[in-house]
């Protein structure tokens, strides 16, 4: 059978705290038992994680689920949104659509923000977090706030009785990052409670026509992958958010804020790396963190992918990621996923992301998929399929880049 088009619907349907402003989205900070030694930079040492996904022991959370017949039973749910910079836009929209949900609270440690935000939408608005949990006790949290924030919020709703969706990524360290990953895998044992994380380009349409593609068999096997992000950030982006372009806050630079994403589709179309090699650096950027980076990734099988990214192109332009197989090349690039094949013969369009208007199109539109289907599958008898043990391989890959270089202690990955 020749090759044809992929079919995308098989893919998804505390202690009181201060909580600052994440402004973050789609793997960027301006909208975006798990332990042990995590892969290795340059060296390329081995990965040791002892969480299933990290070791590249496939888990049913690899692939997402099936919808639940029981998401449609559940009652109404009274949810709150910690954070309010310019991601929470996104969480909050997508919230109002929900048909089963009420947003209960807003939280930000901007004064004037949160007032104008719990006034426009008639919620109480709070400073701490800590106070939101006790005094409004929501069912779910979405965590929008900076990066060094995210364990501590997530932890302490887990423990109020919410379940929680978190930005990326975990958090800004990868111990800290473990730390999160332990208390939701509590959580959900002892309670049932869930913890998602909003690695949303999983479900771009043309990652879900990949990835069908890929398990078809149709186009051959995976040979490895490149990948490509090139961007633009100026020294005002980060003067804006100061802790975007701090180690303490933010936790890296491009991998962090914009790449992560990337990589995270590079584990989940050939499995979560084995050996991370690579190097990061500041050549053009006023800020402590990396703005430019390249990396290899071993992954199961022998297979190897590649990628650079950098900050400090003229443009913000369409991330590039490559899937080479035994008869030709899965490409996705503008939006688009095509198939070069190794014989002669005119490259075919297999999917398309849908059009995104405005400045910030290069984000793409799959946030709202997330946040919809978080919510759907509350009452699914298994965690999230993009939960925190499933969000760790990639950050431990970019922090051990990032120890490789010389760009962080190794003891603090």
């Amino acid at each position: 059978m020749s090759p044809g088009r992929p079919d995308p619907a098989s893919g998804p349907a505390g202690a009181p705290g201060t909580t600052p402003t994440e402004e973050g989205v789609a793997g960027d900070a301006d909208a975006p038992a798990t332990s042990g030694a995590g892969p290795i930079g340059r060296t390329g040492r081995s990965v040791d994680d002892r969480s299933e996904a990290a070791a590249g022991v496939p888990t049913d959370r690899s692939k997402q689920p099936a919808p639940s017949a029981a998401r449609s039973t559940h009652p109404r749910r009274r949810v709150a949104v910690v954070g309010l910079g310019d991601i929470s836009a996104l969480h909050l929209a997508a919230i109002a659509d929900l048909p089963d949900a009420d947003l209960v609270a807003v939280c930000d440690t901007d004064a004037a923000r949160c007032a104008e935000v719990a006034e426009r939408l008639g919620v109480p608005g709070f400073a701490s977090h800590g106070e939101l949990l006790e005094r409004v006790r929501p069912d779910v949290v979405h965590v929008c706030t900076p990066h060094a924030t995210h364990g501590l919020v997530g932890t302490d709703a887990l423990a109020a009785g919410a379940h929680v969706l978190t930005e990326k990524p975990l958090d800004a360290t990868l111990a800290a990052a473990r730390a999160f990953a332990d208390a939701a895998r509590a959580a959900y044992a002892s309670a049932g409670r869930k913890t998602g994380v909003c690695l949303q380009n999983r479900y771009n349409a043309t990652t879900l026509a990949l990835r069908d593609a890929l398990a078809s068999g149709e186009f051959g096997s995976p040979v490895g992958a490149r990948a490509g992000l090139w961007w633009h950030r100026t020294p005002e982006y980060y003067a804006a958010a100061p802790w975007r372009g701090t180690w303490a806050g933010s936790g890296g630079g491009v991998l962090m804020n914009q790449a992560i994403h990337t990589i995270d589709l590079l584990g989940l179309l050939l499995g979560p790396p084995l050996e991370v090699a690579g190097h990061a650096a500041t050549y053009g950027l006023p800020v402590e963190v990396e703005d430019t980076a390249a990396m290899s990734l071993l992954h199961p099988g022998g297979l190897r992918s590649t990628l650079t990214a950098t900050n400090l192109h003229a443009s913000n332009a369409p991330v590039l990621l490559e899937v080479g197989t035994t008869r030709g090349a899965l490409r996705i690039d503008d939006g688009t996923l095509t198939w070069h094949p190794a014989a002669a013969g005119a490259a075919i369009e297999l999917a398309a992301e849908p059009a995104v208007d405005g400045a910030r199109a290069y984000w793409g539109a799959s946030h709202g998929a997330l946040i919809v289907d978080f919510h759907a599958r509350l009452a699914d008898p298994e965690p999230f399929w993009i939960d925190p043990d499933a969000a760790l391989p990639s950050l431990a890959a970019l922090r051990e880049v990032y120890a490789a270089s010389g760009l962080i202690d190794p003891r603090d990955r």
